[in-house]
C-alpha cells in the first residue's frame, strides 16, 4: 500500500510540474514607423519581473500560464500595457507610439525663466531625500557587455590586424561578448555583495566574465558620479545641490501615465568644457524623482578614453519608490585608427527591499565568482538568457566557440605554438621571445637582448640577461623559475642567481620563494635609476650615478593573507656583502666641467672603501593592513580594490649577531600610512604617504643595511609618491630615527580645462610637498608644481635645508 500511495503522489507532482511549467512570449518592439524599439523594458505588471529587448527590439520573457498585462516602456514613447492570456508559448509583437510632451497650459516668455528651473529646484531640494530612502535591498542581475571595431588600419607596428584580431574583410568585428547573471545585495551607505550566478565568453569556453553591478551603478542623486572613473575629477550631476552653477535647463513637455505627471526636461552645461552631462531628465511632479535619463559625455568634457558616452536609465516602481529596471552604457571611440562602438546592459528584476541579511553578511567581498559559473552550456544559456541574441552576436558565439573548442586539441595547439614560438632575430632583440607549450600549459621567456645591456664606471659594458620558466597547475596554482647571469667586462666579473616562486593558494595570496647566487646590486635598496638612464648619463653626460655592491646570498621567503585586508611576508636572507670601487672611466662624451665620482657615494672624490666586507643574516618580517578594503574574488585569485581608507603597514628588520658568522647587530622598527587616490571631487585626488621609523639597536649597522631613502639626482625620474625630487639618491641614509612626509594633489584640469587650446591637451596640474628629517638631515622640505598626461609628468620644484633653500629645477618623470 505505502508503493502505491509514492507512485500516486509521484504522479500528482509530475502533473503538478506540468501545470506549472512556464511559457514564453516573444515578439519584436517596433516604433510606428517600423524601426525596432532598442532596450526597451518589458515587465509583467504589478511585479519586479522583467525583462529588456535587445539592439533589434526583440525580447523574449518566461511567464507562468494564465491571464496577465504586460508593460513595455522606452524613453521617449508611450507605455503599452497588453493583456495576454496563454497555456502555451506565443508571439506578441508591439508598436510603441513617440509620447507627446506638450506645454499645455505653459506660458514662456523670452524674460521669464523657464518652469523647468522651478522642477529642478524642487528635485535638487529632495536629493538628499531620494538618496538615503532604500536603506538596502537585493536582486538579480543580467548583464551583458559588447565591444567591437567598426574601423582600423590594415596594419599596425607591422602586423596585420585583419589576422590578429580575428575580423572580417573590412576589418570589423565584435571583440569582446560576454554574459553574466548575478544576485545582487546592497545595504547602504557603500555595502555591496555580489555573486555571480552563471557568467559566458564568446570563444573563451573556460573564462570567466569581469562584469560587475556595481560598475553600472550610477546614481545621479549623487553628487558627483563616474569619479576615478573616466576622468580624475568625475562628472556634475544634474540635480546635485549645486548643479544650477553648472546646468541650463528647458522644460521641454510634459505628459501624464498613471495619474502621475511627467516632465521632460534639457540639460544643458553652461559653459562647453564643465565636467558635465548633456542630455534629458525626467521627472515626476509631486514627488520630484528621477524616472528616466538619457545623457552623455563627451570629449569636451574631460572623458578619457571613449569619444562619446551615452548613459541610459530606467526605473520601474518598487513598493513606493522606483527602483533602476534598465541601465545601458554606449559608448564610441577612435583611437590610432581603430575606430569602436559597444555597450553595457544591466537588466534588474525580482527586486525585495526588505531583505534579512545575516550578520557579517557584508565583509568586503565586493563580488564572488564560483568556478562552477561558467560551466552552464548552451541549452541553459537558450532556456535563460532574458534578452535575445541579435543575429550578429548569435553567429560571434558559434563561431569562437568551435574555435575554442578546437583549441582544446593537442594537434590545434601544436599548430598554433608553431607559429607564435617562431624565432626571430627582432624578437630575441627587441621584445620577449616566448616558447610556449599551452596544451601542457608551461611557458617560458627570454628577456630582449637589448635591454640587458648596459653601461657603470663599476663594471664597464656588460649584460644583466634572464629568463623566466612559468608552469600552471590546477587551481590556479603555479610556479615560476627565474634564472638570471650577469657580466661586466671592466672588473671580469660574472655573477648568477635563480628565484623560485610557488603561488600555492591564489584565494589567500600565499606564496613561498627561494633566491639565491649573486649578483651586483644597487647600494640604495629602493633603486635609483633604471639601467638604460644610468648608462645614458654615465656615458654622455660624465654622471655615474648609481652606485654598487656585490652580494652573494640565500634568501627564503613567504607571504599569505592572515585575513581579509590582512597580509604577512616574512623572508630570512643570509648573504656575504662585498663593496667595489670603479674599474673604468671610459665615456662618448667628455665634459669639460665635470668628471665621474667615486663608487663611495659619501666620498665622492676619492675612491675609499665604503663598508668592509661582511657576513649578514637579515630576518623581515611586514604585516600590511588595508582598513576596510574591498575585493573581488575569482577562482584565478583575490583581487583587491582601491581601497577608500589608509593602509597601514609594519615593518620590523633584525640584523642577527653571529650567527652563521654574521656581523650585523640591528633593530629596526617601522610604520607607514598611505593611501593613493583620495577622491576630492571637482578638485581631483589626493595621496599621502607618512612614515616614521627608529633602529632600536644599532650595534652594529652597514651602508646596505642603514633606512634609505627614495631619492632623486637626475632630471628624469619614474613616477613614485615615495620619491623625493631633489633628495641625494644616497646621501641621507640614517642608522637612527627618522620621520617622513609625501603629500600630492591631483587637480585633473581644474585650471588647464578653461584655458582655450590648453583643454584640449587635457592636461592634469599637480602639487605636492615632501618631508624628511633625522639627525643628518633636519626639517629638508620640497615643494613641486606642474602638470601631468597620462604617464608623462613635468614639474618644478623647490628644496629647502630648514629654511635655507639649496636647490630648484625641473624634473621629468614617464611611466605608470
Amino acid at each position: 500500500m505505502k508503493t502505491v500511495y509514492l507512485a500516486l503522489l509521484l504522479v500528482v507532482n509530475s502533473f503538478g510540474g506540468l501545470l506549472a511549467q512556464e511559457v514564453q512570449i516573444s515578439g519584436t518592439i517596433k516604433d510606428t514607423l517600423g524601426e525596432p524599439v532598442s532596450f526597451a523594458s518589458v515587465y509583467l505588471k504589478g511585479t519586479t519581473k522583467g525583462t529588456s529587448a535587445n539592439i533589434d527590439g526583440v525580447y523574449t520573457l518566461k511567464v507562468n500560464p494564465g491571464t496577465l498585462t504586460l508593460v513595455f516602456k522606452a524613453i521617449g514613447y508611450k507605455p503599452v500595457e497588453k493583456l495576454i492570456s496563454t497555456s502555451e508559448s506565443l508571439t506578441a509583437d508591439i508598436t510603441m507610439t513617440s509620447e507627446a510632451y506638450t506645454l499645455k497650459g505653459v506660458t514662456i516668455s523670452a524674460s521669464a525663466e523657464d518652469p523647468a528651473y522651478a522642477i529642478m529646484r524642487h528635485v535638487i531640494s529632495n536629493r538628499r531625500h531620494h538618496l538615503v530612502e532604500v536603506k538596502e535591498f537585493s536582486c538579480s542581475v543580467y548583464i551583458k557587455g559588447l565591444q567591437k571595431l567598426v574601423g582600423a588600419p590594415k596594419k599596425f607596428f607591422g602586423r596585420d590586424i585583419q589576422k590578429t584580431l580575428d575580423l572580417d574583410t573590412n576589418r570589423k568585428g565584435i571583440l569582446y561578448l560576454s554574459e553574466s547573471q548575478s544576485n545582487y545585495n546592497y545595504q547602504r551607505p557603500d555595502k555591496i555583495h555580489e555573486v555571480m550566478v552563471s557568467s559566458k565568453v564568446a570563444g573563451r569556453n573556460n573564462a570567466f566574465s569581469f562584469n560587475k553591478a556595481s560598475d553600472l551603478n550610477i546614481n545621479f542623486y549623487n553628487n558627483m558620479v563616474l569619479e576615478n572613473v573616466l576622468s580624475s575629477r568625475g562628472f556634475v550631476s544634474p540635480v546635485a545641490d549645486y548643479a544650477f552653477f553648472y546646468y541650463r535647463y528647458k522644460l521641454l513637455g510634459s505628459s501624464i501615465y498613471n495619474g502621475e505627471t511627467i516632465n521632460k526636461i534639457q540639460v544643458i552645461p553652461r559653459r562647453e568644457h564643465d565636467p558635465v552631462f548633456r542630455g534629458i531628465i525626467y521627472i515626476t511632479d509631486d514627488s520630484w524623482r528621477i524616472l528616466g535619463t538619457e545623457l552623455y559625455l563627451t570629449k569636451s568634457t574631460g572623458v578619457n578614453l571613449v569619444d562619446t558616452l551615452n548613459i541610459t536609465q530606467q526605473f520601474i516602481k518598487v513598493e513606493k519608490t522606483y527602483m533602476p529596471s534598465n541601465i545601458n552604457f554606449k559608448f564610441n571611440g577612435d583611437v590610432f585608427g581603430f575606430k569602436f562602438e559597444g555597450y553595457y546592459l544591466g537588466v534588474y528584476n525580482n527586486y525585495n527591499l526588505h531583505p534579512k541579511f545575516p550578520k557579517s553578511f557584508f565583509n568586503g567581498e565586493l563580488l564572488a565568482v564560483p568556478k562552477t559559473v561558467n560551466k552552464k552550456d548552451s541549452l541553459y544559456w537558450a532556456n535563460n538568457r532574458p534578452i535575445p541574441l541579435t543575429d550578429e552576436e548569435r553567429a560571434d558565439y558559434i563561431r569562437k566557440d568551435e574555435i575554442a573548442r578546437r583549441k582544446l586539441s593537442k594537434k590545434y595547439l601544436d599548430s598554433m605554438e608553431h607559429v607564435s614560438n617562431n624565432f626571430t632575430i627582432g624578437k630575441l632583440l627587441l621584445s620577449n621571445y616566448s616558447i610556449n607549450d599551452r596544451y601542457n600549459k608551461h611557458y617560458l621567456k627570454l628577456d630582449p637582448v637589448l635591454k640587458s645591456l648596459f653601461y657603470n664606471t663599476v663594471e664597464g659594458f656588460g649584460f644583466n640577461y634572464g629568463a623566466t620558466y612559468l608552469q600552471e597547475l590546477a587551481d590556479y596554482k603555479s610556479y615560476t623559475i627565474r634564472p638570471e647571469i650577469r657580466y661586466g667586462f671592466a672588473n671580469q666579473t660574472f655573477s648568477a642567481n635563480i628565484l623560485g616562486t610557488y603561488i600555492y593558494d591564489p584565494q589567500k595570496r600565499a606564496n613561498v620563494s627561494l633566491n639565491f647566487g649573486s649578483g651586483i646590486y644597487d647600494l640604495n635598496r629602493y633603486g635609483t635609476m633604471t639601467m638604460i638612464s644610468n648608462s645614458i648619463n654615465s656615458l654622455f653626460f660624465e654622471r655615474n650615478y648609481a652606485k654598487f655592491f656585490q652580494k652573494k646570498f640565500i634568501n627564503a621567503g613567504t607571504s599569505r593573507e592572515l585575513a581579509s585586508g590582512l597580509q604577512a611576508s616574512f623572508n630570512l636572507e643570509y648573504a656575504k656583502n662585498v663593496d667595489l670601487v670603479n674599474h673604468t672611466d671610459f665615456k662618448f662624451v667628455e665634459q669639460k666641467d665635470r668628471d665621474f665620482t667615486s663608487n663611495n657615494p659619501l666620498s665622492p672624490a676619492i675612491d675609499r672603501r665604503l663598508f668592509p666586507n661582511y657576513k649578514a643574516l637579515t630576518a623581515n618580517a611586514t604585516i600590511t593592513y588595508a582598513l576596510g578594503r574591498k575585493y573581488i574574488t575569482r577562482p584565478e585569485g583575490k583581487f583587491y580594490q582601491e581601497p577608500k581608507l589608509p593602509t597601514l603597514q609594519l615593518n620590523y628588520r633584525k640584523g642577527i649577531k653571529d650567527a652563521l658568522g654574521s656581523d650585523v647587530d640591528y633593530d629596526l622598527l617601522s610604520v607607514e600610512l598611505s593611501q593613493q587616490r583620495i577622491t576630492e571631487g571637482l578638485l581631483g585626488y589626493t595621496s599621502f604617504m607618512l612614515s616614521a621609523g627608529k633602529f632600536l639597536n644599532n650595534n652594529k649597522v652597514y651602508y646596505p643595511d642603514s633606512k634609505q631613502f627614495r631619492g632623486n639626482n637626475s632630471l628624469t625620474t619614474l613616477p613614485d609618491l615615495r620619491k623625493f625630487q631633489f633628495l641625494d639618491f644616497y646621501a641621507y641614509s640614517t642608522d637612527k630615527q627618522y620621520v617622513e612626509a609625501h603629500f600630492e594633489q591631483n587637480f585633473a584640469g581644474l585650471i588647464t580645462n578653461k584655458l582655450p587650446l590648453v583643454r584640449k591637451l587635457k592636461l592634469e596640474e599637480v602639487l605636492g610637498f615632501n618631508y624628511l628629517t633625522q639627525p643628518a638631515k633636519k626639517n629638508y622640505k620640497e615643494f613641486y608644481f606642474g602638470l601631468q598626461r597620462l604617464i608623462f609628468r613635468a614639474t618644478y620644484g623647490f628644496a629647502y635645508d630648514g629654511n635655507k633653500k639649496v636647490q630648484q629645477g625641473f624634473r621629468i618623470s614617464y611611466g605608470f
